[in-house]
């Protein structure tokens, strides 16, 4: 099977899984469970789940947009502990779980180099890894695997989640309503264009 095929099934297999994550947020949104179910995807995404919690806090926000600061709350919240458990999966399950998160990620050809640029820029490669599509397990469990300063690991990433997940809050909070047209309107694409971004995300992973 050609690249391009394999990228094309794949790009499909998100779609619907993008759909129907959307569909569950948007049938959820108003039960008490759906906090919960939020705070299970951030927390996972944190340390070994690849899909970002992002598709289920978008429709919940615009679902229920007077909720729209708590569920970023808990997103944030979720991902910081879920951040924690990476740390710990690097620190002290490294050739256990660690190595093969890792090997998944395309990133023990790289880690060695890694270690020396954290031991600089620790606390700013974890914030940028909480704000971007950058894959923010492997920036965890490399995180634990160093050793990095769990204060500094803590704040940096409370920072990083906070203004990502709140943004997207606030952004959804006040434009919601155009904004969920578009989504509906054009969510092949948008979904597309989504996967694009993780696949590209992943990549930088090489360029490290």
């Amino acid at each position: 099977m050609s690249q391009t095929n394999i990228f094309k099934r794949a790009a499909d297999y998100f779609h619907n899984l993008s759909r129907k994550v959307y569909d569950l947020a948007i049938e959820l949104s108003g039960k008490p469970k759906a906090m919960y179910v939020l705070f299970i995807i951030a927390f996972l995404e944190s340390s070994f789940f690849p899909i970002p919690p992002d598709i289920f806090l978008i429709p919940m926000v615009l679902a229920t947009p007077k909720k729209a600061f708590k569920i970023a709350l808990i997103a944030t919240l979720a991902s910081v502990l879920g951040g924690y458990l990476g740390y710990i999966i690097g620190f002290y399950l490294y050739d256990l779980v660690a190595h093969p998160i890792l090997e998944f990620y395309d990133y023990l050809s790289q880690f060695e180099t890694f270690k020396d640029h954290y031991n600089k820029w620790g606390a700013w490669i974890v914030f940028g890894a909480g704000t971007t599509p950058f894959p923010y397990k492997v920036i965890t469990v490399a995180s634990g695997a160093v050793n990095m300063d769990l204060l500094i690991f803590g704040i940096a990433s409370f920072l990083s989640r906070g203004l990502r997940f709140f943004a997207i809050s606030i952004l959804l909070w006040k434009f919601g309503a155009p904004v969920k047209k578009i989504i509906e309107k054009h969510f092949g694409l948008l979904a597309t264009l989504f996967f694009i971004l993780l696949v590209a995300s992943f990549m930088l992973l090489k360029l490290f």
